[in-house]
């Protein structure tokens, strides 16, 4: 009983009829793709520590849109630290640990995701603000706005998660067909309103306000080339207006990988309800959360003041007294 006709091993082999076979892959082949996802976990969980940590730890780096940030980075931290590493488990392994900690394992996944794409929007209409009102951005952008946004955000993508996984908290495991997956059921219905909230709504409301956000930053663009003065109020205002500039295009950077990695699995689940080729649907869900390890590269590359902060962390300058006011913009 421990072999099938066709030769693969089952999970349970006590539960003959009722357990799930194991995965077919070739033993190094198994060990490469676990070697590989763990590198890839452990580096998202590493990274997104140090965001983080950066905008905790220095108080010049509490500014709204660092806030944003920080939420989007913790959102991140989890993707690596959980969902990987399950989803490591589950498509290389049986799952063995239970229908609870496989439902726990969907909602963690769920409200993660669910929060991630809802703070991309809000960064959106953050920069919106500060490149379309840049006078008015002080006044109806505040740090305390913004961690009401964040706690608000968190909130929904949490009534949401539990309205969307009712049915799997109130019996677990009503969507494995055998002992020894950890599957989320879904019907079109389902699909048809995950994608409707947290991808096509999202989606177009980003690419509106980034869209209007581009046009207004290119005409901004020009306008300082165009009239240069030496002006010392003048000058600071077109540095203001510079680092907004920037900001707002590394934040589009940021939403267009984001998209690059999260459009695929969408159209995909729209296409294959149920997920049928397993190949397929775990190639998806990891590009979709190799995202999280995406993000805080791209503050590497673009902002001045991560790079300062990591050097500092690493150097464990930050034990130091007084380290909180250090000048890191």
């Amino acid at each position: 009983m421990m072999e099938l006709q066709d030769g693969a091993e089952l999970c349970f082999p006590q539960l003959f009829n009722m357990s799930c076979r194991k995965p077919t892959r070739r033993w190094s082949e198994t060990v490469l793709l676990k070697l590989l996802l763990f590198f890839i976990s452990l580096t998202t969980i590493a990274i997104n520590l140090l965001v983080i940590i950066s905008v905790s730890h220095f108080r010049q780096l509490h500014t709204p849109t660092n806030i944003l940030i920080l939420s989007l980075a913790v959102s991140d931290l989890l993707v690596g630290l959980v969902l990987m590493p399950g989803e490591i488990f589950r498509s290389t392994s049986c799952w063995i640990f239970g229908d609870t900690v496989c439902t726990l394992y969907w909602y963690v996944a769920g409200q993660t995701l669910t929060t991630s794409i809802s703070t991309i929007v809000i960064i959106s209409c953050d920069r919106y603000t500060a490149i379309c009102y840049p006078l008015h951005y002080s006044k109806i952008i505040t740090l305390r706005r913004a961690k009401y946004c964040v706690c608000f955000c968190w909130l929904c993508s949490f009534v949401f998660t539990i309205f969307y996984m009712r049915v799997e908290l109130i019996q677990p495991g009503t969507g494995n067909s055998c002992f020894g997956e950890c599957v989320l059921k879904y019907n079109y219905i389902t699909v048809t309103v995950d994608i409707i909230v947290t991808f096509t709504f999202p989606v177009t409301a980003i690419i509106v306000l980034y869209m209007r956000v581009f046009v207004v930053a290119v005409s901004q663009a020009r306008a300082m080339r165009s009239h240069i003065t030496a002006v010392t109020v003048h000058h600071a205002v077109t540095l203001s207006k510079k680092s907004e500039l920037k900001a707002a295009r590394t934040l589009g950077i940021l939403v267009i990988v984001y998209l690059s990695c999260l459009c695929p699995y969408y159209c995909y689940s729209f296409v294959d309800v149920n997920m049928k080729n397993h190949t397929v649907a775990i190639f998806f869900a990891f590009l979709f959360y190799f995202n999280s390890c995406l993000n805080p590269l791209i503050y590497a590359l673009f902002y001045p003041w991560f790079r300062k902060a990591i050097k500092l962390i690493v150097t464990l300058q930050i034990l130091q007294p007084g380290s909180r006011e250090t000048n890191i913009l």
